[in-house]
């Protein structure tokens, strides 16, 4: 009986660790709530002082305080780490802020992250800048990135559209009115598409005109044709829709140019330089102009090809540096895009403010994409594995990168989402004869077709 107790104990011991290593690698979000936040809290608070000290960030406390310490206690007196706010959990880690010792910066704590990961056994650190003198830490539990789950409250607004989640556990948000410009690289089967898709059908539930150029006979965009005003499959259509977006560029800035001659007496609120300051009801819809395989607009093979390219070219300049202010932005996609495609690719690509990286088949296409912005962020883009897809580095000219994926979408989920929106795009008259065609759906018959009968005499 005694062995038998025995191995009941030792079986139910396995089945519990059995158990929790099950739970912990199909539902890490609930294997963190149960069991990683109380371990990692505990260590935290158990170890705070200590690894504060060994990781360099305590300093000298200040001279009355070592004096009242000496006179009261008589006790040695400790280097002093940064003062611990209240520890919030959240689903994916948790987050406290510290405010920082007298000579201490945010560079200090970052560059302990990893340090600090390790000595309180979490999947990752990141230390954000709050405000002088308060910097943020958010631990992380587990890889959320390994299996995407955006998060329940998203910050959105106009043309702000949540398109993946950060390895911070935060959601990527591509902002036009701050980046206008983007351009996206990544080799075949590196998520690129999926990215594209999460982007396009956030736009589709807002008031934006989306225009397609997609030289792959646009099997890429073709399915999102009920929401697209304007779509060319073939160079030649590009190069007769570019000069349209053109002259509509042109016609918004006269539009601007008209509301700053009003007269002398209007409020200064009246003025402005963009269409976003212009009233509502007299703003134009915003355009998003996607362009997937940007190469395919530079390949030329002949000589009239070269003279079509080095317009398209041009209007593609004039408009990632004019378009901005009249509302139209650009998303340009491609899997290599350097000074080999021909001339005016590298002044292009200096007009994308944003990057965004996938996985590429070698470190150059890397270093056109991010090495002008983000030197650091090359090696992190080369390492991105294939068994990844929708994995990708972030950036932009500011310097700062991030990790980020995309979630999955299906394309009959994104086309199903293009043709219930498709009453939400906005009228434009210029862009009617780029208007896709539209298939009529099948109808299915409700029931089989009667039988002839012969006539009788």
């Amino acid at each position: 009986m005694t062995d038998l107790v025995t191995w009941a104990e030792l079986g139910g011991s396995l089945a519990a660790i059995g158990g929790a290593a099950y739970v912990r690698h199909v539902y890490p979000a609930a294997y963190w709530s149960m069991v990683g936040l109380p371990l990692a809290v505990a260590r935290l608070l158990a170890s705070y002082s200590s690894t504060m000290d060994a990781c360099g960030l305590t300093v000298e406390p200040p001279r009355w305080r070592a004096l009242a310490v000496r006179a009261t206690t008589r006790r040695e007196v400790r280097p002093v780490p940064p003062r611990r706010g209240v520890i919030r959990p959240t689903t994916t880690g948790l987050r406290m802020r510290l405010r920082l010792a007298p000579g201490q910066e945010p560079a200090d704590v970052a560059a302990s992250a990893e340090r600090l990961r390790h000595a309180w056994g979490v999947h990752a650190v990141h230390v954000r800048d709050v405000k002088p003198g308060v910097v943020e830490l958010r631990l992380v539990g587990f890889d959320v990135l390994r299996k995407v789950r955006m998060p329940r409250r998203l910050d959105g607004g106009p043309l702000q559209i949540p398109v993946a989640l950060r390895e911070d556990a935060t959601a990527f948000v591509r902002d036009y009115r701050t980046v206008p410009h983007e351009l996206v690289l990544g080799a075949t089967l590196s998520g690129k598409s999926m990215y594209l898709r999460n982007l396009l059908t956030g736009l589709a539930a807002q008031p934006v005109v989306l225009v397609g150029i997609d030289c792959k006979r646009g099997v890429e965009l073709a399915p999102f044709a009920p929401r697209l005003s304007a779509l060319a499959t073939e160079p030649d259509q590009a190069a007769e829709l570019l000069p349209v977006l053109g002259k509509e560029m042109e016609d918004r800035y006269d539009l601007i140019k008209a509301r700053q001659g009003i007269a002398p007496g209007t409020p200064e609120e009246l003025i402005t330089s963009d269409i976003w300051g212009m009233p509502e009801y007299e703003r134009p819809s915003p355009i998003v102009l996607f362009i997937d395989e940007v190469a395919e607009l530079f390949l030329v093979a002949t000589r009239k090809e070269e003279e079509r390219r080095d317009e398209m070219v041009t209007q593609l300049i004039r408009l990632a540096q004019l378009g901005r202010a009249a509302g139209i932005y650009l998303e340009v996609c491609g899997q290599r895009f350097g000074a080999e495609l021909g001339k005016g690719a590298t002044m292009l690509r200096a007009q994308l403010t944003g990057r965004v990286c996938h996985r590429v088949n070698d470190e150059a296409s890397a270093k056109m994409a991010l090495g002008d912005i983000a030197p650091e962020a090359v090696l992190a883009a080369c390492a991105i594995a294939p068994e990844l897809p929708g994995l990708a580095v972030v950036g932009d000219t500011s310097g700062g990168w991030s990790r980020i994926r995309t979630p999955y979408l299906s394309l009959a989920d994104a086309a199903a989402i293009c043709r219930a929106t498709a009453d939400l795009a906005p009228d434009v008259t210029a862009l009617d004869p780029f208007r896709p065609y539209l298939a009529p759906m099948p109808v299915e018959a409700s029931g089989p077709a009667a039988a002839p009968r012969p006539v009788t005499e």
